[in-house]
């Protein structure tokens, strides 16, 4: 299994900051998956058959969630636009024995976005410091879920003590409805979460907070 590097070579400003993170941290942080996504996948996309689905994973920084789908029987792209990231998904998928159903692919998302359609796409804590057209990645991403299929999107609504944002002046974050209608979806999906729950999180040193996600979760209904 190779990362997809072709239509991200070019070190952009996002690549830099991002492989500056993962460089920095412990490559096992973020190699489960995360509860939220977790939760609402397995409320509303259950394991997928004999011959699996197609999942798309944005984002997927160490693969947590992409391996955690993979176990489950998912054919996942795992997208993220640091090399260091994606050779430790990677690694962990061969560690899994899961290199069949584990497909990382080097995207910078406000140049490139994978091809394909899908089951099943994801984005857990998809923000940046570098300036990108969030918006319009995430609208890209709702028009690559097949009809019956499902965007999951997990999102900071607060800040941890141990984020890199932790310090940023004026920090504000939208909320779950203002993220659904900035999607702009119109007719042909059903609202399955919109929502804005508190949980306790772990941070990389073991510490402990209160954090609010924005959860969003539509369906593509089937037409006619």
């Amino acid at each position: 299994m190779s990362s997809d590097t072709t239509r991200a070579t070019e070190t952009t400003d996002s690549a830099a900051f991002w492989e500056n993170h993962y460089a920095g941290i412990d490559p096992q942080w973020g190699t489960r998956p995360n509860a939220v996504l977790a939760e609402v996948v397995t409320a509303l996309a259950p394991a997928p058959g004999v011959g699996g689905g197609r999942a798309l994973d944005l984002g997927c920084g160490h693969g947590g969630d992409a391996l955690w789908l993979a176990a489950l029987g998912w054919d996942v792209t795992a997208v993220d636009v640091s090399a260091t990231a994606l050779e430790r998904v990677t690694a962990g998928a061969d560690a899994a024995g899961l290199t069949d159903r584990v497909h990382p692919s080097r995207h910078d998302l406000a140049r490139s976005f994978p091809d394909g359609a899908y089951e099943l796409v994801t984005a857990s804590y998809f923000h940046t410091p570098v300036e990108i057209p969030r918006d319009q990645v995430l609208r890209r991403a709702a028009e690559a879920v097949v009809p019956g299929g499902l965007l999951v999107l997990v999102e900071h609504a607060s800040l941890a003590p141990w984020s890199w944002r932790d310090g940023h002046e004026d920090v504000t974050f939208p909320s779950p409805d203002d993220v659904l209608a900035s999607l702009r979806l119109g007719d042909g999906w059903r609202t399955e979460r919109c929502h804005a729950p508190e949980r306790t999180a772990t941070g990389p040193g073991g510490e402990t907070a209160t954090v609010t996600d924005n959860v969003i979760a539509v369906r593509r209904v089937h037409q006619g």
